[in-house]
């Protein structure tokens, strides 16, 4: 290893900043990035200029690749989304937001005449994609407890019937963890007789919660899905953003165009892509392996519903949806928000009970809510 030629003032900044970190990351409770993970296995294969450009399925003549460990994880998020054996595509990502973005992109190369529906609580990341692709679009209402409103996504839909409708479902929304109801969706496209249309679903969250609950509402390519995007950094874990898309491949092979200067398909957004990112997931997969994962999530929704009764019996209301670890709740005062990472939105807040959020840690928080509730004016 090279010696570092750092300067005692640099070296000392990278230390302050690494402890800040660390004394962060125990209080970040508000945003969905599980901090309970160790690679210390694959810091090595930093020493590489490493690239997953191109096809992830497909041959390519950058050959410092990992895309043999991609193919590995798209298969076990292939089977946790119920996709149609042999007719997926997928590829690793560098968040939700790509993911999206690639599920509306097949979507409008499908329809380019296509209408955009998407609910008022789905994340602001959307409407930008929607603005850089120029597709149509039209926000449908949401219910209170922030799933789509069937009701005005119908009526709107049978006002446009001459227009294939492009859905953008949530499965588990940025703020509240409601889950859009595939089918329900579907039901009602099937009665107003509209045959051309494509569902992408937002699984940023859910996409790793919902595989391995026992009731699962429904959300994936079985209740009609055709693309989902799921983040890795969120549930999984991870140091870097990253993320998987899958859709189905009969859409993905009309859009696909052949690159001679990498020797690959172009089917991806981005033209080089992480090849570390896909170690860390599939490292993660085979370190917790299924059972290990069902144990995680089940863990995690047992503390969530922990700490709704525990705000509860401080007379704080709070309430969470089935099957979500995202805990709502009265937008907490200033000191709070000041002391811990909390996402506010309009009035309210939420505890997203992650792998690294503790019950001490869910004890310490209320305790602090409810002694901040009195302390403010």
């Amino acid at each position: 290893m090279t010696p570092s030629n750092l300067s005692p003032a640099d070296r000392q900044r990278l230390d302050a900043l690494h402890e800040r970190l660390r004394a962060a990351s125990t209080r970040n409770v508000g945003y969905p990035t599980n901090q309970a993970f160790d690679y210390t296995e694959l810091f090595r294969f930093l020493e590489f200029s490493i690239n997953n450009v191109g096809d992830p399925f497909h041959s390519t003549n950058y050959r410092l690749n990992t895309m043999e460990f991609e193919r590995e994880v798209l298969a076990d998020f292939a089977r946790f989304t119920q996709a149609p054996a042999d007719e997926w595509w997928g590829y690793v990502t560098s968040g939700g937001t790509e993911g999206n973005m690639y599920g509306l992109y097949v979507a409008r190369e499908i329809y380019p005449e296509g209408i955009c529906y998407f609910s008022e609580d789905t994340h602001y990341s959307v409407a930008k994609v929607l603005r850089l692709q120029h597709t149509r679009n039209i926000m449908i209402k949401s219910q209170p407890d922030g799933q789509m409103d069937y009701a005005d996504l119908r009526e709107t839909l049978r006002i446009h019937r001459d227009v294939p409708p492009i859905i953008f479902a949530n499965i588990g929304t940025t703020m509240k963890g409601a889950v859009d109801d595939l089918a329900k969706i579907r039901e009602i496209m099937e009665d107003l007789a509209i045959g051309n249309a494509y569902i992408h679903a937002d699984a940023a969250l859910s996409g790793m919660i919902l595989p391995f609950v026992d009731q699962p509402q429904p959300w994936n390519f079985a209740h009609g899905a055709d693309s989902i995007s799921i983040s890795g950094h969120k549930m999984l874990g991870s140091p870097v953003p990253c993320g998987v898309v899958l859709a189905r491949k009969a859409n993905v092979d009309r859009i696909a165009r052949s690159i001679e200067y990498i020797g690959a398909l172009d089917t991806t957004i981005a033209g080089s892509r992480s090849a570390f990112s896909p170690l860390l997931l599939w490292y993660r997969l085979r370190t917790l392996r299924e059972a290990g994962l069902r144990d995680m999530v089940h863990k995690c929704l047992e503390n969530a519903e922990y700490a709704v009764q525990q705000l509860r019996s401080h007379g704080i209301e709070a309430w969470r949806h089935p099957n979500s670890i995202t805990v709502v709740f009265p937008k907490p005062p200033p000191a709070m928000m000041e002391r811990w990472i909390i996402a506010p939105r309009k009035n309210i807040g939420h505890l997203i009970v992650m792998q690294h959020v503790s019950r001490a840690t869910i004890d310490a928080f209320v305790s602090d809510f409810a002694a901040s509730l009195k302390s403010s004016p």
